[in-house]
């Protein structure tokens, strides 16, 4: 019988509709465009990320790197003129981030044709040459963005054989979010591509607003539910002073220098296909199955009662008018998980559901105001949690020989101790882990991964399982 909830209604339509995908959320008011000449402030969420930026000597923890794997005959002078009609559909990707009065403001420029920089790596031996490509996309991706001089964004182009290229995009998350990264960008490139290969119009919708519109409209919007907001984050975690919950092998650092390799993961054929199983037979989703075993994993390392861990969620893009934009509209979330009563895996799975479904109807307000609040004087990035995990959204059939590829390529730090992201594809369940060498090493990563495949395969198979008679050892350790 599949686990039930007793969320209210409400809830339970919110969490629904993010289980489907769909994040949009109608209001009785539609986002407006600004008036012309207005100076957009940030949103709440980029301007966190534009705070952080500000702070000496740490590594560029926002820059991200995505990877287009193209295979064929490519047209580049049509790639860039594709790529050059993307970033004039979307402001974001021609914005500077200036400061006017004391206050970062949003300053979109005009476009500039897109010249790509390529690098060819066919004279790299074949079984080395993905090695080379990454090695040249992590010196790219370390190099930080001067925001307040160049619109963050540096698409570059790789020869890998006489005919397969890889696009990279590099840029900046005050930008980039996961949907843009991995479903708007590809789509939009390919849809441009085959359209001017072919003489015909792209079929794109016009776009109803430009982000700095919805960074206008947040601002004014959200004054009247702050409030609310901020007493639920304060029920939520104004008890909570601890943040230690792993069993580590290292000394832990007095001040952290925010550095972060990246890894590749994944879980076993066996258990990813009960975990899909187990989803679909508790009508759930296989996100929600994975945080509640990853919360049950950090309460075997750690024995705590009270769980805390990270997620990013779709906060902006719970509005229809912003599903289509590029830019940044994600917010990291709080989840707190309860172990006093020892829920077996069904009772912690309705946990999470619930957990779940309270942060994301209170995610507009950033993590760092809810801090400033609730833990003040604490500056890092990571306030309240260590530890994340999240799904990459899926990718779309691009109707070309392309394909979007997660590459480990990195930019040398990491804003969380230990950040696993979870890709579902076919073959099974995989991921990257993004963790801070100063806490961990990469040994107890892969046990750490290791234990979760253990864990969800026998808690997928009997949800019943409780654990404190089921699982009186511990699972591992890290």
């Amino acid at each position: 019988m599949p686990v039930t909830d007793r969320l209210s209604d409400a809830k339970r339509s919110l969490l629904g509709k993010y289980r489907a995908g769909n994040t949009a959320v109608p209001r009785a008011s539609t986002i407006p465009r600004r008036r012309e000449g207005v100076l957009a402030p940030l949103s709440l969420s980029q301007e966190e990320l534009w705070r952080r930026e500000q702070v000496p000597g740490i590594p560029p923890l926002y820059n991200e790197c995505v990877a287009v794997r193209m295979r064929g005959r490519l047209e580049i002078p049509v790639l860039e003129r594709a790529i050059t009609e993307i970033i004039q559909r979307h402001e974001i990707w021609r914005t500077t981030f200036e400061t006017r009065a004391g206050a970062p403001i949003q300053v979109v420029h005009p476009v500039t044709p897109v010249s790509l920089p390529i690098a060819d790596v066919r004279s790299v031996p074949a079984a080395v040459r993905e090695d080379e490509a990454i090695r040249l996309m992590n010196a790219e991706t370390r190099r930080p963005f001067r925001l307040n001089h160049e619109p963050p964004l540096r698409p570059m182009l790789v020869r890998m054989a006489d005919s397969e290229y890889w696009l990279f995009l590099i840029a900046h998350l005050i930008v980039l979010d996961g949907p843009s990264a991995y479903q708007i960008f590809p789509m939009e490139v390919a849809e441009f591509y085959k359209a001017f290969t072919t003489g015909r119009t792209p079929n794109l919708r016009e776009l109803p607003i430009q982000c700095a519109d919805f960074a206008c409209w947040q601002r004014e919007s959200l004054a009247a539910d702050i409030e609310k907001q901020f007493a639920y984050w304060r029920e939520q975690l104004g008890c909570d002073d601890s943040l230690e919950q792993w069993p580590n092998d290292k000394p832990r650092p007095s001040s952290r220098s925010y550095r972060g390799v990246i890894r590749p993961f994944e879980l076993s054929t066996e258990t990813s296909q009960k975990l899909r199983d187990f989803s679909h037979r508790e009508n759930t989703t296989p996100f929600l199955t994975l945080l509640a075993g990853f919360a049950n994993l950090l309460h075997s390392y750690s024995r705590r009662e009270k769980i805390l861990l990270g997620t990013l969620s779709p906060s902006g893009r719970k509005r229809s008018e912003v599903l289509n934009l590029l830019g940044y509209f994600l917010n990291p979330v709080t989840l707190k998980f309860d172990f006093a009563t020892d829920p077996t895996f069904a009772e912690l799975l309705i946990q999470a559901r619930k957990v779940m479904a309270g942060a994301i109807g209170n995610d507009d307000v950033p993590i760092e105001h809810i801090a400033r609040q609730v833990k003040p004087g604490d500056s890092s990035p990571s306030p309240f949690f260590r530890t994340a995990i999240s799904l990459q959204p899926s990718t779309p059939n691009l109707d070309l020989d392309w394909s979007v590829t997660s590459m480990d390529v990195d930019s040398g730090g990491s804003p969380w101790e230990l950040y696993l992201a979870f890709i579902d594809r076919p073959q099974g369940m995989i991921g990257r882990a993004q963790f801070d060498p100063d806490v961990f090493d990469e040994d107890s990563v892969r046990q750490i991964v290791k234990d979760l495949d253990r864990l969800l395969a026998e808690l997928t198979a009997n949800p019943q399982l409780r654990f404190s008679n089921d699982f009186a050892r511990p699972v591992g350790t890290a």
